[in-house]
């Protein structure tokens, strides 16, 4: 069989603080030529950069545990010349500057898919609450007697939902809102109506979501093109008796405009486990609101995703450096100048086909 290639240079991974399993490191501290290397936020920066800047590799942390003047950005990039690549934790990677590392030649991964079950059951979760008004009930409950006809709400089956972006985690959602019998329509600009049909929903404008969904769920990235993607003109074209759920990134809902929407009552009501502060402080206006639920970012956080984050990291490094094309490549174009950094710096070509799916 095979053995992994001979580098003229061993790996340096870098990582700060933890990984989301242990089951990462001990991958990684098994797997041969690859030296993990653990830094410290409570360090000073002084003594962390000559480590960082000597890495081949950099396990970035969320955004929510990411610390300046970690984040790979512009900066970073130019004190970090051997740098190979960057991975995140999961699906996202708005902490990471996707252009400037295409210009270096270094690749960004990422997790899509690990934790999508955990966050499509989150959403679900949230629109059934929801609209059956769980949460309310229960602090009703606790504080005062409850008559209970009064918090009376509706089925969520036989009700349509509208998903914003159906990759790993829209797609999962697609499927349990079929099981309850729902309508589902989806928005992505990126994938063809064939292609939406074969992950279980309909295709419409983005506009016609809005209007015709009891539910809208957010499963699309933070960037340029979804910044404030929920304005207030987004939130006036949805049904008064609409709920809206966001557990993908803050910023993708203009905050003051969904506040607006709540006090208005221009909707139902809304779920969220992202804000653009995170934690958000306890008087953030939002959580002054009773139809609202929150949560703070944990909506991909349970024992079994966290597992398959950091498994699917640490072999995406690991075939990474033994020069296999990695599969959850975010941006393709840096490959061809990452194919010549890499060969100079281990001594061996890379291949161009991904090891593992």
């Amino acid at each position: 069989m095979k053995g992994p290639p001979q580098r003229s240079t061993r790996a340096r991974l870098v990582y700060f603080d933890f990984w989301t399993d242990p089951v990462a490191p001990a991958l990684l501290r098994e797997a041969a030529g690859i030296d993990l290397i653990e830094l410290r936020y409570a360090a000073p920066a002084e003594a962390s950069w000559p480590v960082l800047e000597r890495a081949h590799g950099y396990q970035i942390a969320p955004r929510g545990e990411l610390q300046a003047p970690w984040f790979g950005d512009e900066a970073l990039l130019r004190r970090c010349p051997d740098l190979l690549a960057i991975s995140s934790t999961g699906s996202g990677y708005d902490v990471v500057d996707v252009d400037a590392c295409t210009r270096a030649g270094v690749l960004v991964c990422n997790q899509a898919g690990g934790n999508r079950r955990a966050v499509a059951e989150h959403a679900l979760g949230m629109m059934i609450s929801l609209s059956k008004r769980i949460a309310l009930a229960d602090r009703a409950l606790r504080v005062r007697d409850v008559a209970r006809f009064e918090i009376a709400g509706n089925d969520v089956g036989g009700k349509t939902v509208g998903i914003v972006g159906i990759g790993h985690i829209g797609s999962y959602l697609a499927g349990l809102c079929k099981a309850f019998g729902m309508e589902v329509l989806a928005f992505d600009p990126f994938r063809d109506a064939d292609m939406i049909a074969s992950r279980g929903a309909t295709k419409v404008s983005f506009d016609a979501l809005l209007s015709r969904s009891d539910f809208v769920s957010v499963h699309c990235p933070r960037n340029a093109q979804t910044l404030d993607l929920f304005d207030r003109e987004a939130f006036a074209k949805m049904k008064r008796t609409a709920y809206f759920v966001n557990t993908a990134r803050g910023g993708i809902h203009n905050e003051a405009a969904l506040t607006e929407a709540l006090a208005k009552k221009t909707i139902a009501g809304a779920g969220l486990d992202v804000f653009l502060t995170e934690p958000p402080p306890a008087n953030h206006p939002l959580l002054a609101f009773e139809n609202v639920i929150a949560t703070p970012h944990t909506a991909g956080v349970t024992a079994e995703s966290l597992y398959n984050l950091s498994k699917s990291a640490a072999t995406q490094w690991i075939d990474l450096f033994d020069g296999q094309r990695p599969p959850r490549l975010v941006n393709p174009d840096a490959w061809p100048r990452f194919v010549e950094r890499f060969e100079r710096v281990f001594g061996f070509p890379v291949e161009a086909t991904a090891k593992r799916t």
